[in-house]
């Protein structure tokens, strides 16, 4: 049996970040959206709360909270702006988090300490024109050249990349796949202009080119030929990060539908006396126990250090799953004001369909989940 209660400090945390999402991410959500930015001074208030390191440990200068705490506050600026939590998830969850999950402990001192405290920008360097979903794939080199790498590729779709500090970027040794700590400002370096997106339109996603970039050789995270694995387990946190703020949006969408259907009246009654929109908002509400029972059960083992791969795999696949489902049915409950720019649905809309794509493929999800099943000859 699971059993699970939230701490006094959780709670407090979750009260807090609700705070800073109702006061200073929702008012300005549909302005990101338009101007396809997210506010420097918001980042930096973000900061100063300690919500850019919240997962990480407090003697690398994180909060302390665990993935827990992460899922927490990424389920509450989501109900605010998804752009806004995209961001915060690259920065921490996958790009820092890559960077922990390798490094030794002299490097953890060294990189997550900034990274933390917001002080410097991190994102995840993965994707490439031809590894997208086959990510062992990549073609991006890095060699050995005395005491430097020197590294030669390109990177595509990368969250944060035009505004990064550090790129916690996968590239081929002779040994194998390996992670490397990159410097933005190393010669070499360039992002190129942001992609223009149907959704999630304020958090910047760029190509990334690296022409002879020469990093210290103590920048290699980790153990060299490791690095194909340091990927696959920042993406379980990762997964499970983007199934917490697929869950904060579904519960702000079932508000929002739930208070529309009570206010529009029709045929001399409020909507939500018709059989069909109490079905719509039920299928909500149902969707939503299990995404917050997935989730936070998941969250609760990824704490205790146990293998939850393919858990994150079944959060990221049934979270986002139910999310686009969930969007649809408010667009239909507020109907043709849910198409329009005057309500929040539409954004919501739009920035809800990457879920099924980033963070691997839902399609991706089901042959991890699958193969795990197989190799543990049904067990659960």
């Amino acid at each position: 049996m699971f059993e699970f209660k939230f701490t006094d400090e959780q709670i407090m945390l979750r009260d807090t970040v609700r705070d800073f999402t109702n006061n200073e991410i929702k008012p300005i959500a549909a302005k990101i959206d338009e101007e396809a930015k997210i506010p420097r001074e918001l980042i930096t208030k973000m900061a100063e709360l300690g919500f850019l390191g919240i997962s990480f440990p407090e003697e690398y200068g994180g909060g302390g909270f665990g993935e827990v705490g992460y899922c927490l506050m990424q389920e509450e600026i989501s109900r605010g702006c998804l752009s806004t939590a995209t961001f915060v998830g690259a920065h921490q969850s996958i790009g820092t988090n890559a960077i922990y999950i390798g490094a030794s402990e002299e490097q953890k001192k060294k990189f997550i300490p900034p990274l933390a405290a917001g002080e410097k920008i991190a994102a995840f360097g993965l994707t490439e024109a031809q590894a997208g979903s086959d990510s062992f794939h990549l073609k991006t080199k890095a060699d050995i050249v005395g005491d430097e790498w020197v590294i030669n590729g390109e990177k595509l779709w990368i969250t944060n990349g035009g505004i990064a500090d550090i790129v916690s970027l996968f590239a081929r040794t002779e040994k194998g796949i390996s992670l490397f700590a990159v410097d933005t400002n190393t010669p070499g370096f360039k992002a190129g202009p942001p992609e223009k997106k149907m959704g999630i339109k304020g958090s910047m996603t760029n190509a990334l080119s690296f022409e002879n970039v020469h990093i210290p050789k103590e920048n290699l995270i980790g153990t060299d030929g490791r690095g194909f694995l340091y990927a696959m387990k920042t993406l379980d946190a990762g997964r499970l990060g983007l199934g917490a703020a697929c869950l904060g949006t579904a519960k702000e969408l079932l508000e929002l539908s739930t208070k529309f259907a009570k206010d529009r009246v029709q045929f001399d009654h409020p909507i939500n006396h018709f059989q069909a929109v109490q079905f719509m908002l039920a299928d909500m509400a149902t969707m939503i126990f299990n995404m917050e029972s997935i989730v936070y059960r998941t969250a609760v083992d990824y704490d205790f250090k146990k293998d939850v791969s393919r858990q994150t795999a079944m959060v990221k696949y049934y979270c986002s799953d139910s999310l686009g489902k969930i969007v649809d049915y408010a667009v239909q409950i507020h109907g043709g004001m849910g198409f329009s720019k005057e309500l929040p649905i539409e954004r919501i809309y739009r920035d809800s369909r990457i879920n099924r794509i980033f963070e691997g493929t839902n399609e991706i999800q089901k042959i991890i989940i699958a193969h795990d099943i197989i190799k543990k000859r049904g067990k659960i």
